[in-house]
């Protein structure tokens, strides 16, 4: 991932040095059941712990040459530990380091996003309690629709970032997989009993049933709870950027000062964020897509899943991170607008309250069908004039007073009687 997009707290963690840290624990962890299970000298175990090191220039110099990550990992180690160093990878497969390490890098990355989805969490809560009561026009089609508010908005936002939460948690339990169990996972050089203790002292559990790798099921199923995060984030993003339309303008994205939109008009504001996290959210998903293709692998293992791992992987956990950051900072500091959101609501002298007026005229005895025809002609005369007004209309209507009262009529017009029952939803949400 390019660097403008890379934070340090991700970015670190997709490190060539902390990747090699990672085969390191492995490696350590494997001797230290070795030597538990009376394999290999104790000895022989502290002084590898003592000594190993490795230098990530140092590993690059030695693959030009051998062509091999992992013997160019284990070579430079070697170099720092001795003769103590030919205990190290008994038995083992480059992939049974490979995956386990993997593992421990998935993990150290979904536990740093569930930091931000946390962060995340809080700013949605915060801005919904906000506006609980904010009232606006709901739009379904893109049309305006019935009264809602901004809170009960934000809430439907909150109820799906709590899902992912929720999803990631046990994500979380699902990667927690390790193997140490040879070339073809037989355990033919290593007992299944070192696999248990290193990857207990690890963290992880062992693969019910590894081939020479990990099923990438696994790994596809991480990528695609990552999509399904950016996919959330770019609907809020989405919603943002069609509320910031100059002739809507409920919300805003905050432009700080000295901040400018345009090269060429001084005056535009434009929602850069939020179309920014749009564009990241297709790059998340198009690594599902690859995720997916890596599962499906030649007999025991072939390596045309690793190339791909190389990019999805870091990328998928890098760009996820940097949306979480970014939609809760653009959520934590939204302008918010209600006068333009009450006048959006009265648009066309409140045609969005057709519904109520409708029902109210079927109470009194009206059918359906001729109610519904009376509220229309008069809500379509009044839409898409400058001077329609639906409420002046209804109430100047003989076949609507003859059967409802003045007090009846404006009843229908409150966007109180259409939010009477948020409360139910705030409560469950804790808002």
């Amino acid at each position: 991932m390019i660097e403008r997009y890379t934070l340090p707290e991700m970015g670190n963690l997709w490190s060539e040095a902390y990747k090699l840290k990672t085969w390191l624990q492995v490696e350590i962890a494997v001797c230290e059941a070795q030597a538990e299970l009376g394999y290999i000298p104790s000895q022989a175990v502290e002084e590898i712990k003592a000594k190993a090191n490795f230098d990530p220039k140092r590993v690059l110099e030695i693959e030009a040459e051998v062509r091999h990550d992992v013997i160019a990992f284990l070579t430079n180690v070697n170099e720092y530990v001795g003769d103590a160093g030919r205990y190290i990878h008994l038995g083992l497969t480059s992939s049974d380091v490979l995956d386990t390490a993997l593992a421990l890098q998935l993990i150290a990355s979904l536990d740093v996003i569930l930091q931000r989805l946390e962060d995340l969490i809080q700013a949605i809560r915060k801005k919904a309690k906000e506006h609980r009561n904010t009232v606006m026009i709901g739009r379904s089609h893109g049309i305006h629709a019935e009264p809602i508010t901004f809170g009960f908005k934000l809430a439907g936002w909150l109820a799906e970032v709590l899902r992912h939460q929720e999803r990631l948690q046990t994500l979380r339990k699902t990667i927690a997989v390790g193997k140490i169990s040879g070339a073809v996972g037989t355990y033919a050089n290593i007992e299944p009993r070192v696999e248990a203790i290193a990857c207990q002292k690890l963290g992880l559990k062992p693969d019910t049933a590894s081939t020479q790798v990990i099923s990438r099921d696994i790994h596809a199923d991480y990528v695609q709870q990552l999509a399904l995060v950016a996919a959330s984030i770019e609907r809020f993003a989405v919603e943002i950027r069609n509320l910031q339309k100059t002739d809507v303008l409920e919300v805003e994205e905050f432009f700080a000062k000295g901040q400018k939109g345009s090269s060429a008009m001084p005056h535009k504001r434009n929602p850069i964020r939020s179309e920014r996290l749009t564009g990241m959210a297709r790059l998340v998903r198009s690594h599902a897509g690859a995720a997916l293709e890596d599962i499906a692998l030649w007999h025991e293992r072939d390596i045309s899943h690793s190339s791909v791992e190389r990019v999805i992987l870091p990328d998928a956990c890098i760009l996820t991170h940097f949306m979480l950051v970014e939609i809760t900072e653009l959520v934590t500091n939204l302008l918010v607008y209600p006068e333009n959101m009450q006048r959006n609501l009265n648009c066309y002298g409140g045609v969005v309250f057709s519904q109520k007026v409708l029902l109210a005229l079927v109470e009194k005895g009206a059918s359906r069908e001729e109610a519904y025809a009376i509220v229309q002609e008069n809500a379509h005369t009044a839409w898409n004039k400058p001077e329609g007004n639906f409420h002046d209309l209804i109430t100047k209507d003989p076949r609507v007073t003859q059967k409802l009262s003045p007090a009846e009529i404006e009843f229908c017009f409150d966007p109180q009687q259409h939010l009477r029952h948020l409360e139910q939803v705030y409560q469950r949400l804790g808002i």
